[in-house]
């Protein structure tokens, strides 16, 4: 891609990233639940009012990690959108869940909530919740829900650091949440994620579980006098190195934050022209949702049409990117049972929605860039889209 001079997303430093790495070099400890470890998950339970914080090797072994702790085992039935990344699907469905494809609002992409109910079963264990562009789901109605059926509730929180559902941050909410740390998240370490505990319950199995199945941690902390393996488990700590760059990614997350919301609403505000004019459609934030600025989308009237502006974009030196495929058509799905039609709003969504080049650092003459050729392919270039 050397043509592409706006990249979707563009990795920043902006602090003491690389002095937090000479530092754990430096001490002697780079493996896992060094000093940079602890702090990162200090400065997020304080922060968030997370009752207890993990950090892990990715969004998808935290989502694993939640997978064994509440038990999932064959002929359990997970609940969960189609319109999701395929980690919240495969941590439950390799340990033997059926998983229960719902659809998502034609608003946020989130999760219907309203069609819940009618998907859960005696079988039924779960609720995984994707908070899709770090915009909340309807938590109130599904933790009602939840409480009812007596089911655990999942958050699927890699896009949602910082946002809120009220006065609650999404990944706090539910019995579990699971963050990313990936290259394309707000706060980045290139690979790497944090299991939030919500739940009391399962506070001391969550450290055994991350420990490869030994008391471990309790060994570290004066608890036993050796440790051994007690449960199952694997190894998801992730390294000191990572964590290091992580912590300086965390002490500036309310500028990186802000900068990324000053980013999407310059989007928002210059394309309510094209809005109007029904060329496209911009996001859209319910009231009591407050978002992070994690990316930038808008949704176009047409498959053809999208693929023709990506192609476009991509030769004016922008690259802009669909999202997911929907999981219940992929290759898996189909051999799950589901077909075509069985739910017509992600069909219809997933396959028209283009994302925006949005990153920290980007500058407003690249946004300015961007959007004037937005304006060209659809009032000029493209007649008859």
């Amino acid at each position: 891609m050397d043509n592409i001079n706006i990249p979707f997303n563009r990795p920043s430093i902006l602090g003491k990233e690389l002095e937090y790495i000479r530092q754990a070099v430096e001490s002697g400890k780079i493996s896992g639940d060094g000093i940079f470890s602890r702090k990162c998950a200090e400065m997020m339970h304080e922060r968030y009012g997370v009752k207890k914080v993990l950090l892990t090797t990715s969004c998808s072994t935290a989502l694993d990690m939640s997978s064994i702790l509440i038990n999932i085992k064959h002929g359990d039935e997970v609940i969960l959108p189609s319109y999701t990344f395929v980690s919240t699907a495969n941590s439950f469905y390799s340990r033997g869940a059926k998983l229960k494809f719902v659809d998502i609002r034609e608003d946020t992409l989130n999760i219907d909530e309203s069609k819940i109910k009618e998907a859960i079963t005696p079988q039924t264990r779960a609720i995984a919740v994707v908070h899709y562009a770090g915009v909340s789901c309807e938590m109130d109605r599904i933790l009602k829900i939840a409480r009812k059926y007596d089911l655990y509730v999942i958050e699927d929180a890699a896009q949602g650091i910082g946002s809120k559902y009220k006065k609650n941050y999404l990944g706090t909410m539910g019995d579990i949440g699971c963050m990313s740390f990936h290259e394309t998240k707000n706060i980045t370490c290139g690979e790497g994620g944090a299991i939030l505990i919500n739940n009391k319950k399962f506070f001391e199995r969550a450290e055994i579980i991350r420990e490869k199945g030994t008391d471990r941690s309790k060994f570290f902390r004066g608890e036993v006098d050796k440790y051994t393996w007690v449960d199952v488990g694997s190894s998801y700590l992730p390294s000191e190195i990572l964590s290091a760059f992580l912590y300086a990614q965390l002490e500036n997350i309310g500028l990186i934050i802000n900068s990324r919301k000053e980013l999407w609403r310059y989007y928002y505000d210059n394309l309510e022209g094209l809005e109007k004019e029904g060329f496209i459609r911009r996001p859209i934030v319910p009231r009591d949702c407050s978002h992070n600025g994690h990316l930038f989308y808008i949704i176009v009237n047409s498959e053809v049409t999208r693929d023709r502006l990506l192609e476009y974009l991509k030769n004016k030196g922008i690259l802009a990117i669909f999202h997911y495929l929907p999981l219940h058509l992929s290759s898996m799905g189909r051999r799950m049972g589901y077909r075509e039609g069985q739910l017509p709003v992600t069909e219809k969504i997933s396959s028209r929605l283009v994302r925006l080049p949005l990153f920290y650092g980007l500058t407003r003459g690249e946004q300015d860039t961007v959007l004037g050729n937005l304006e060209d392919f659809f009032k000029n270039k493209n007649p008859g889209y």
